[in-house]
């Protein structure tokens, strides 16, 4: 019996901390969600009977898209997924939702999908990967709701544990809500049945819930629990349809494990190889060529990884690694695409190969960090961003004054001193005190260095 597993493996909610919010700003709640219809090329009322149901939940205010559109790339499986991405952006911005839920019909399943804005881009309080999928029965959607509480509720903390969210108030309220999710599916008594075949993807989710919920302030059994319900999914592979949900299960595990690293590890070191360890297997899953966006964000999050590595261990080759991975990430997301994630890309790439050619002592590296730094000022212009244009200014301006004074560079110096001008004029007309006395010092320091030569 799969529902009374389930409420064996999920604990109460009492181990976890959040930061709870008042009834009056309970109230004001309101996430939008989007859902689309489940059939592919069938008549069905699915996707509305779902509506009518999260209309019925609290803080969603929740709209059917009853547009008529081609389903047939709904196959997370086929190249057509950019077409996926891109359409579901579309409604998004059109209906200015802060989630959309796809629906495909697998035989005598339904299959869920949900995505938020800029999914790929945005690095909010999000776990949730497009291609997390939620299967339920298609009886689900036909059957009276009270038949299928605990399934409710179950897809109600998936939609809310897939919102990606930025904004403190909000993220608040996010917590809010699923600590009620999740104090609800804790004590479900339902004794309805289930086929085992959905326990892993059911597993997944209830890991994300858990894992969004604690996310930002966990504690070491939180994560356990998390693992717990992960590592269940895993145990289930033989269950699991198609690779790309492995891939999904060892992501979360990834992202688990780098938590447990930055908040109470007391070995970060091995934390952050399990995390490196299992974001490397949600890689071989969640290829390249065949799901770049993922691919591309797992490979953001192994730089910082790397780099934390290297932060703890001082190994070179982790400094190295932390590179590569976000020599890979600007791969998908390019300039043509993605111009504002692709300048953020640039200035940590820019950072990570300046630290790069100081350890390593190389003038060629030293090269590639200001070509770094000058590709994230073609975003960053001084016109859109003045301040943020002239600390990059600075940063290149120190690039230059270290090669000058390594290799008795008279021109490097030059070059120094005239980016640390630029940065200063924008500091003075911006009377930034502490950044126009910094940048004196450097001025100072590189006119007495240029004076010897």
């Amino acid at each position: 019996m799969l529902l009374e597993y389930l409420k064996r493996i999920f604990l109460q909610p009492k181990s976890v901390n959040s930061e709870d919010i008042s009834p009056e700003e309970a109230l004001l709640i309101n996430f939008r969600v989007i859902v689309t219809e489940f059939a592919d090329n069938v008549e069905s009322s699915g996707g509305e009977k779902l509506t009518q149901y999260l209309k019925t939940c609290e803080g969603i205010s929740a709209y059917y898209f009853d547009q008529p559109f081609d389903k047939s790339f709904l196959n997370l499986e086929s190249r057509t997924l950019f077409d996926l991405i891109d359409k579901g952006q579309n409604i998004l911005d059109k209906s200015n939702a802060d989630i959309l839920i796809w629906g495909r019909r697998e035989g005598g399943k339904i299959r869920l999908n949900f995505q938020t804005p800029f999914q790929y881009e945005t690095f909010g309080d999000g776990y949730c990967s497009l291609l997390d999928s939620l299967y339920l029965p298609m009886s689900f959607f036909e059957e009276h709701q009270k038949n299928h509480q605990s399934l409710l509720m179950l897809l109600y903390g998936a939609i809310i544990s897939s919102l990606n969210l930025t904004e403190k108030t909000r993220q608040l309220q996010k917590k809010y809500l699923l600590k009620k999710i999740i104090a609800s599916l804790s004590a479900d008594n339902s004794s309805k049945y289930l086929s085992v075949e959905y326990l892993p993807y059911i597993m997944n989710f209830l890991g994300l819930i858990y894992l969004s919920y604690c996310g930002q302030h966990p504690q070491e059994k939180d994560l356990k629990i998390v693992k717990n319900l992960l590592d269940t999914a895993l145990a289930h592979n033989n269950l699991i349809n198609t690779p790309l949900h492995l891939g999904c299960i060892y992501l979360h595990l990834g992202q688990m494990h780098s938590l447990a690293a930055s908040h109470f590890a007391k070995k970060p070191a091995n934390a952050y190889r399990q995390a490196i360890t299992n974001f490397r297997l949600a890689q071989k899953y969640l290829g390249k060529y065949t799901y770049p966006y993922d691919y591309g964000q797992i490979s953001y999050k192994l730089s910082d990884l790397f780099y934390n590595y290297w932060r703890q261990k001082e190994d070179l080759q982790a400094l190295r690694d932390a590179v590569f991975h976000l020599r890979e990430t600007e791969k998908t997301f390019t300039y043509a695409l993605f111009p504002d994630f692709w300048s953020h890309i640039q200035g940590k790439l820019g950072y990570l190969l300046t630290l790069l050619s100081n350890v390593a002592l190389s003038n060629e590296i030293a090269e590639l960090a200001i070509a770094a730094y000058k590709n994230q000022q073609k975003i960053i212009t001084e016109k859109r961003d003045p301040f943020t244009w002239a600390q990059i200014q600075e940063k290149i301006g120190d690039i230059y004054l270290r090669q000058g004074r390594k290799e008795a560079s008279k021109d490097d110096l030059e070059e120094a001193l005239e980016y640390f001008h630029d940065a200063l004029y924008v500091f003075e007309n911006m009377s930034r005190t502490e950044d126009i006395k910094r940048l004196t010092s450097s001025i100072n320091k590189t006119s007495n260095l240029i004076s010897y030569h």
